[in-house]
């Protein structure tokens, strides 16, 4: 069994004596190939990093097969932002913008009256539930503190950051047997938490980070979860959508370009197809002469 890279993991933990349950989560080599050559600026990346954190925290430990997506598509200068993650925990996601943003601004800057939709998938009954997550709040993890709060009736706090080399976050959520172990034990963890660093968030491992945090807790970790981006180059998707407009079609394209470029904006890359190419491409389609 190879060992998980506790630097591209997620990891759930748990308050033993005040049934306090919580999440850990920190990417670097995943998250730096999700934005390579994106070139983003600062306030985006945060944007994007946040979300993409709150998809795997919330993905992890799914019960069936399947993904969720979180999609905002925003009047603002971020027109839409795409993040998705499997059961199994690959991550994929995109960002797009209609002007350049030089500076850091707040959520509402950025998005506008755009809206977080949360798309649940489960690939094995081909059932989708959505949810709009409510716009409460001046950052991701107050929105999604209250909608997890009503969504699963369960007392939930937030901490996550995002730079270009790294993204973090941490989750605890009160279970409702907790005040019968310790009325005051909530509120202590709050506090304990409250006292996190961005910093720390996106550096520190989870056993190094928790210990800092609760080394006076009685804390048990369980199995870290290896998180992966995974974002593959579907030729044959490509081709089948060339071969669906038709010869014609796509030989006028061809004329009037000199080539035919194809970029999948979710995972950045481009497809350049020749005259040789669509030539080739054709003559699979006609059938042979006997």
């Amino acid at each position: 069994m190879s060992q998980v890279n506790t630097l591209n993991a997620v990891q759930r933990f748990l308050f033993k004596e005040l049934n306090i349950r919580g999440q850990h989560i920190q990417l670097q080599q995943s998250w730096q190939k999700m934005i390579e050559e994106r070139h983003y600026p600062p306030a985006i990346i945060k944007l994007l990093g946040e979300l993409t954190a709150m998809s795997v925290l919330m993905a992890n430990g799914m019960k069936h097969e399947g993904r969720i997506t979180l999609q905002v598509q925003g009047s603002g200068p971020i027109t839409l932002l795409v993040v998705d993650v499997t059961h199994d925990l690959k991550i994929r996601g995109v960002a797009k913008t209609n002007q350049a943003i030089t500076t850091e601004t707040t959520l509402d800057e950025l998005l506008g009256d755009g809206q977080i939709l949360m798309t649940l998938e489960n690939t094995q009954t081909q059932h989708h539930f959505q949810s709009y997550v409510p716009r409460e709040g001046d950052t991701v993890a107050e929105a999604f503190e209250t909608f997890l709060s009503q969504s699963e009736q369960l007392p939930s706090k937030i901490w996550l950051a995002a730079d270009e080399t790294s993204l973090g976050g941490v989750m605890i959520q009160k279970m409702p047997e907790t005040d019968g172990h310790d009325e005051d034990g909530w509120d202590r963890i709050l506090q304990l938490t409250t006292t996190v660093k961005d910093e720390e968030l996106t550096t520190l491992p989870a056993e190094e980070l928790l210990h800092r945090l609760f080394h006076e807790e009685v804390l048990e970790l369980f199995t870290a979860e290896e998180v992966a981006y995974e974002c593959p180059k579907d030729e044959e998707r490509v081709t089948n959508m060339l071969k669906s407009l038709g010869e014609a079609e796509v030989r006028h394209i061809l004329e009037e370009q000199g080539e035919i470029v194809i970029h999948n904006e979710m995972c950045n890359f481009h497809m350049r197809f020749n005259k040789e190419d669509i030539d080739a491409l054709f003559a699979e389609e006609k059938p042979t002469v006997q």
